[in-house]
């Protein structure tokens, strides 16, 4: 069918259906208020891909639930130069290469690992990418995964923005130097996105407006095509000053940062009510350039505010939700709510600062928090910029943006509001303010095509499978590491070469499958050419069974050689290699798991792709042989120290899981409340049980407990993927973990007494 007539639904589930059977980059995009964010936030329960969310700033990537693109792939400040250029032509410390990358900010182990693991990248508020910021990521990604073959080396792209928003910033000094490799700054001139390609999506319902007049001039505003009747519709709206100063409870939206600083705290100082200061706890790694709110908020009675994120335990208000603080005691603000007068006690909000990391037994990618960031979730709301509001909703504000110098300042500002009726200016509009990039227009104009959506996500899904055939039986990759891991230098030199022979022996068993997989690649290619998706299947189905044998085969020689180094001295670096070989067999053997499963569904159309059962059979599979190689092989007893207890230290980051826990909230409440995984969130339940700062019970019923106790008693030999199988998904494998780690303490305890 065509997707001229699709609806807003129809939209969603092709872009759900682009990322999880095709590898093609992404831009999904839409006009305010079409639920591009809501998209995001629902993602992880939509694809079965592993992915991380990153943004161009701090505040952008909190509000994303991601990190920072900076911190993710360790980029220094400046313009990057594509192409095979030395850093001795760019001298200047505003500019820096590939070369210079590799030498002065090479990724560690920990950043090349999460690289590695993930097939998909999501980069929030892309509009203020710059092009040369995305070559940057290309080079990286293809650096850290070892694929220069591919654009992002292989990773697919979700870039999640509005164009005819707010534009990239480039500074004077990189703006000519820019011009010489782009033909503008934005995100789709990158080299790697153009040789790549790209899929236009467009979100077309609008959820924040209703009114389908103002729908409609917001649209002319945003085609830069505004009519004399649009224009004077707007300055309808047109308030004198004495007006403006009679009216409360409404925030100003204005074009510079010293404008709304200004207004706000002269009006701040002109109440006559004392002056109370509230500081922010900030704990371990939460950069100042990160901060949501000030660190230092200074309040008095009659002061507007702001709620600067969304209520998400009592829905009592939402982000850009205006206030009056009426009393303060102490600790203790009691603000009256806009439009409905009622009364809120404020409470202090946490942001959490989160760096991905790959965790070294179950392989899974967590979403570590290392440090937070604590204060009420408000500001100042007399006046704030338009770029400061992007994201933001407000049922009325004043707008002052006779003076607005970047293309789509006016569409933002008047897109923040609900309808027109909320609408005040406090200068009257002029049709040269309003300004949309030509370059934007004519890429939009080039690449929304809804009617070829279709046709483009057939032809994508066969490049998939064909991109997943060959990439999943191919083992170059580990062949490359290994030769890596037992490179002759100094500092990789272990004394004893015998050892090294254990890798050999591994590069010896993929050596000689070249033959055997470079036969079987060109066999599945042309059984997929045939048209007939049986015989496929059914070779695929053979073949996955043959190499999934052989991969944990060479895991386990390689995770009882891992163990039997990590007692020994001088050995770091060899081991952050075994690490590395160890994320390869393990990521390979997830790809030949799902290989068939992921052909199947896009042959026939099912599109089903939940793979979590798979998933954590896999998971316990090698935690349970980990476990039996460390039965055999004992770790050297260590002295303790003294007056450090179990549980003293644990990260901050379990305390809040623990607290939230203790609220009697469960473990996708607590996930979707912090933006982890629930996989992180269980993960720090079963800490918390192994501590016993958490009862059992509280995670696992007594019935639960008593069932999986006995299927314990009844199958002591069993692993755990063996008992998942047994339970046939009536508990989940985090339950099943828990009990299992609750008997192991309580045997222990009572080994002891």
């Amino acid at each position: 069918m065509s997707t001229e007539n699709f609806t807003s639904t129809d939209v969603l589930t092709t872009a759900s259906r682009f990322i999880n059977s095709t590898s093609a980059p992404i831009f999904l995009t839409g006009k305010a208020g079409t639920g591009k964010t809501t998209f995001l936030k629902s993602l992880r329960s939509i694809t079965h891909k592993s992915f991380i969310v990153v943004a161009p700033t701090g505040i952008a990537a909190l509000n994303a639930g991601g990190t920072t693109i900076h911190s993710q792939f360790l980029l220094p400040f400046g313009m990057f130069i594509p192409g095979r250029n030395t850093h001795t032509e760019f001298s200047q410390i505003n500019f820096y290469t590939a070369d210079l990358l590799a030498r002065k900010h090479p990724l560690n182990s920990v950043r090349k690992q999460v690289l590695r693991s993930i097939d998909l990248l999501v980069i929030d508020e892309v509009s203020m990418l710059r092009a040369d910021l995305l070559d940057a990521i290309d080079h990286r990604l293809k650096a850290a995964r070892g694929n220069f073959k591919q654009p992002f080396g292989g990773v697919q792209l979700l870039l999640i923005g509005d164009l005819f928003q707010l534009p990239p910033v480039v500074k004077g000094e990189d703006e000519k130097k820019l011009k010489e490799f782009y033909n503008s700054p934005w995100f789709f001139e990158s080299q790697a996105l153009k040789q790549s390609g790209m899929v236009y999506i467009e979100l077309e319902k609008i959820f924040r407006q209703n009114d389908r007049m103002f729908i409609d001039l917001l649209n002319n505003l945003r085609n830069n095509c505004p009519t004399p009747a649009d224009i004077d519709e707007l300055n309808k709206h047109y308030a004198d000053s004495e007006s403006i100063s009679q009216i409360r409870e409404v925030i100003t939206l204005t074009t510079h940062n010293y404008k709304a600083d200004d207004l706000n705290q002269r009006t701040l100082n002109s109440l006559k009510t004392p002056s109370h200061t509230f500081q922010a706890l900030v704990e371990g790694d939460f950069p100042e350039s990160m901060y949501p709110v000030l660190a230092k908020l200074e309040l008095k009675e009659g002061a507007q505010i702001m709620f600067v994120k969304n209520d998400t335990e009592e829905k009592t208000y939402f982000n850009g939700k205006i206030a009056t603080v009426k009393h303060i005691n102490g600790e203790e603000i009691t603000v009256e709510m806009s439009e409905s007068g009622a009364p809120y006690k404020l409470k202090k909000a946490v942001w959490e600062n989160k760096r991905y990391t790959l965790s070294s037994d179950a392989q899974e990618l967590n979403e570590d928090v290392i440090g937070s960031f604590e204060q009420y979730p408000v500001k100042l709301a007399w006046a704030i910029t338009v770029h400061k509001s992007q994201g933001l909703t407000f049922d009325k504000a004043i707008i002052d943006v006779d003076q607005a110098f970047a293309d789509g300042q006016v569409y933002v500002a008047m897109s923040r509001l609900r309808s027109l009726d909320g609408l005040i200016l406090r200068r009257r509009i002029q049709a040269n303010v309003i300004s949309t990039d030509k370059k934007v227009a004519n890429f939009t104009t080039n690449n929304h095509q809804p009617d070829q959506l279709i046709r483009t996500i057939k032809s994508r899904q066969r490049d998939y499978i064909l991109e997943g055939i060959d990439r999943t039986f191919d083992f170059e990759e580990i062949l490359r590491e290994i030769n890596y891991a037992t490179r002759d230098t100094p500092e990789n030199s272990l004394g004893d070469k015998s050892m090294q022979s254990v890798l050999q022996q591994i590069s010896q068993a993929f050596v000689k499958e070249k033959s055997n997989t470079h036969t079987f690649r060109n066999q599945l290619r042309t059984l997929l050419a045939s048209g007939d998706p049986a015989p496929l299947l059914e070779r695929l189905q053979k073949g996955s069974v043959y190499y999934c044998t052989l991969l944990w085969a060479q895991l386990k020689i390689l995770l009882q050689h891992r163990e039997e180094m990590q007692h020994k001295k001088r050995v770091k670096t060899y081991l952050a290699c075994l690490s590395d070989i160890d994320q390869l067999l393990f990521k390979k053997l997830g790809d030949v798991d799902k290989v068939i499963h992921l052909t199947e569904s896009i042959l026939t159309e099912k599109y089903n792709f939940d793979f979590s059962i798979s998933i954590q059979q896999r998971t316990a599979e090698r935690l349970n042989m980990i476990h039996a190689i460390r039965e055999k092989n004992p770790p050297p007893s260590k002295k303790k120290k003294k007056g450090i207890k179990k549980g003293k230290d644990m990260p901050r980051t379990h305390d809040i899981t623990f607290a939230l826990f203790k609220s009697g909230k469960s473990a996708a409440e607590i996930a979707q409340e912090r933006e982890l995984s629930v996989g992180t969130i269980e993960s720090h339940i079963v800490s918390l049980i192994e501590d016993d700062r958490i009862n059992i019970l509280d995670f696992v019923s007594g019935n639960d407990l008593a069932e999986i106790t006995q299927l314990l008693v009844s199958n002591p030999e069993a692993s755990l993927s063996q008992l998942f199988a047994m339970v046939g998904g009536k508990f989940s494998f985090a339950k099943l973990r828990a009990v299992v780690a609750y008997e192991q303490r309580k045997t222990k305890n009572e080994s002891a007494d």
